[in-house]
């Protein structure tokens, strides 16, 4: 294995997976909230996802319908985005239910807060320089 890359292209060390009830509906979620490009999917002789990439941003998040081994778990994901006020407007607008409203953060974000159908919460933000 000399000389092999130890990831894939475009991908970082660490890359978010996630097992939802529903995935095909998450991953149009993550298409209208925050305009993800679906790179690879890989679906069961059902047509249920198996596994499926796709590229917000410059990160990859991972994919799959949640099943008996791999059961389905909600967790956090923290999104940079441009303008947060717009993302939260489309990620609502895409079918999310707000955790909190765009505000300012003391540690220099502006941040917003949703909840997806498969219970993932999403926290939007914009950094803010402050400081040094």
């Amino acid at each position: 294995m000399s000389g092999s890359k130890p990831m894939p292209d475009g991908f970082h060390t660490v890359t978010p997976y996630l097992h939802a009830k529903g995935a095909e509906r998450l991953i149009a979620f993550m298409r209208q909230a925050f305009d993800a490009i679906e790179t690879e999917r890989n679906a069961g002789d059902a047509g249920e996802i198996r596994h499926a990439t796709l590229r917000i941003g410059d990160s990859m998040i991972e994919v799959s319908e949640g099943n008996e081994a791999y059961p389905p778990m909600p967790c956090g994901l923290h999104v940079y985005v441009a303008d947060t006020d717009a993302c939260y407007r489309k990620a609502l607008d895409a079918g999310a239910t707000s955790l909190y409203e765009p505000q300012e953060m003391p540690y220099g974000e502006r941040s917003a807060g949703v909840k997806d159908m498969c219970g993932n919460h999403w926290y939007i933000a914009t950094y803010k320089h402050v400081g040094n």
